[in-house]
């Protein structure tokens, strides 16, 4: 475990493998699980915000599953979520030409509408962020529809936290991911 200012890391951030693969699992995690993706409370706004420029982006049932059940849902738990077309993919999530399921409020940004890239979480996958009082804990989420993104990972030596620095430094600052990769960079050395 790496404790770096006001958060908590999963060893295995630093120690498990892991990039991407669209063309194996297609987008799965737009559409697998019991809900949409997480929103932090500050992305309630920039959602409410963007949404006119996003719209445009979003199929016709995501668009209708908004239109019914607002831009975004409140869980069982009090936490805010996307909005999710029959209880199963994402609202905001568009298939491309080979079936791939992609982020619409993403394509949005990348056609520089807006300027929010999408939800932390999504951009953060698969790392998952657990908030308690003083701190926020950062674990590794294992998912067996990113059996394959852990398997090109392995093949590319890419671990969790170096795939997602992106992400990492947008939620939590440059300073924050080099204090990081130098507490894992001393582990190193110490273990020779």
């Amino acid at each position: 475990m790496i404790v770096l200012q006001h958060t908590v890391i999963s060893d295995d951030v630093k120690d498990k493998f892991f990039v991407c693969n669209l063309e194996k699992c297609k987008g799965a995690c737009c559409v697998e699980g019991d809900l949409g993706a997480p929103l932090e409370e500050e992305e309630l706004q920039i959602l409410q915000e963007n949404y006119e420029q996003i719209k445009p982006y979003l199929s016709e049932a995501g668009q209708q599953a908004i239109e019914e059940q607002g831009l975004y849902i409140k869980d069982w738990e009090d936490d805010y979520s996307t909005t999710t077309i029959g209880d199963r993919e994402c609202a905001y999530a568009i298939y491309d030409e080979n079936l791939v399921l992609k982020c619409g409020i993403e394509q949005a940004y990348l056609d520089g509408k807006i300027s929010w890239k999408k939800p932390i979480s999504c951009h953060l996958y698969p790392i998952r962020i657990s908030k308690y009082d003083g701190f926020e804990a950062l674990n590794y989420d294992r998912w067996h529809i990113c059996n394959a993104a852990c398997s090109f990972g392995q093949d590319l030596g890419v671990p969790v936290y170096k795939f997602l620095r992106e992400p990492l430094i947008r939620k939590y600052g440059e300073s924050w991911y080099q204090e990081l990769e130098e507490i894992i960079a001393e582990e190193e050395v110490k273990k020779f």
